[in-house]
């Protein structure tokens, strides 16, 4: 598959790992047990925004993209937007410990790992071994915006550009 496009129906069999946010293991220092994650199943009749960086913690990743998306929380809820979801081929660990970096709690936002790139790679969307910068609007398993980042710059990807295309 060659990137996903507008009117595409989001893949089966797509899973993810991550650490699901919980009150006792809300420190930074604590770890929690990674799950894997049906994203088919779990977006299913939703309306989903996902986002993908090519690196937790990573200075534009930390700085211009994620902020976006935490900042714009309530304007993606407020034009339906059920869940948020940003994934890195970082592994599970290294996304929760992004999540509690940026205060994030109750699963706001959904900090998933892409093991091995395997979805990103499956689209044809990565930066060498990682995940590319990209966004997908996903309305009811249909995608209804897709765009990979052309350059460095965060653009098409951004929450401003999602938001528009909402």
């Amino acid at each position: 598959m060659t990137g996903l496009q507008p009117g595409d129906t989001f893949p089966t069999g797509v899973t993810f790992s991550y650490v699901p946010y919980t009150d006792e293991k809300s420190d930074i220092s604590a770890c929690g047990v990674p799950v894997n994650y049906d994203a088919s199943k779990e977006f299913a009749g939703k309306k989903v925004v996902l986002v993908s960086v090519p690196g937790a913690f990573t200075p534009t990743c930390s700085e211009k993209h994620l902020p976006g998306y935490i900042e714009n929380w309530q304007k993606f809820k407020e034009k339906g937007v059920d869940i948020i979801a940003v994934i890195a081929s970082n592994d599970a660990y290294v996304m929760s410990a992004w999540s509690k970096s940026n205060n994030i709690k109750n699963d706001d936002i959904l900090f998933l790992s892409d093991p091995g790139a395997a979805f990103s790679k499956d689209i044809g969307w990565t930066k060498g071994e990682r995940t590319a910068r990209y966004a997908l609007l996903i309305d009811n398993n249909q995608i209804v915006y897709a765009e990979k980042e052309p350059g460095r710059e965060v653009t098409v990807s951004s929450a401003d550009e999602v938001l528009r295309n909402i």
